[in-house]
């Protein structure tokens, strides 16, 4: 087993000259790294909105259909795109959205169905997430149920 920087440990001997036995040397670990954990994958929708009032309603209604686990507010950005024969630009702000695989197409038509914007920014990828994040992920978008 090997420590931060693989680093082998160090052997350190007690007391002072003479014959030892096994039983007088100590093992010191500098830092034992834990095992591995695996990571869970993960979706990731970004989207932009007009404002932060629709930025509010999108977040909380997804949040509220379990749809995702977690919208992060990326704050104003400025946008410059071809629309419809002219150069625009507009302030916006960005959404990014987490959620698991299996919400993930449900995710994007809510976005879709919800936004104001007749063609949306709606960009989505997969990443790995750390085992606990990914597992809590899994676990708030897991469907309702209904008995």
């Amino acid at each position: 087993m090997r420590g931060l920087g693989g680093e082998m440990p160090h052997a350190r001997s007690r007391g002072g000259g003479g014959a030892r036995g096994a039983s007088d040397t100590i093992l010191r670990w500098d830092c034992v790294l834990p095992e591995p954990a695996v990571s869970v994958n993960v979706t990731l929708l970004l989207t932009t909105v007009p404002d932060a009032v629709v930025a509010q309603k999108l977040a909380a209604d997804a949040l509220a259909a379990r749809l995702c686990a977690c919208v992060t507010q990326l704050g104003a950005v400025q946008s410059s795109y071809h629309w419809q024969g002219r150069l625009e630009t507009a302030q916006e702000i960005q959404l990014l959205f987490k959620t698991s695989t299996a919400r993930a197409l449900e995710l994007e038509q809510y976005v879709q169905a919800h936004h104001p914007y007749d063609t949306p920014e709606i960009l989505t990828w997969q990443a790995d997430a750390s085992a606990a994040y990914g597992q809590w992920i899994l676990a708030e978008t897991q469907r309702p149920l209904h008995v």
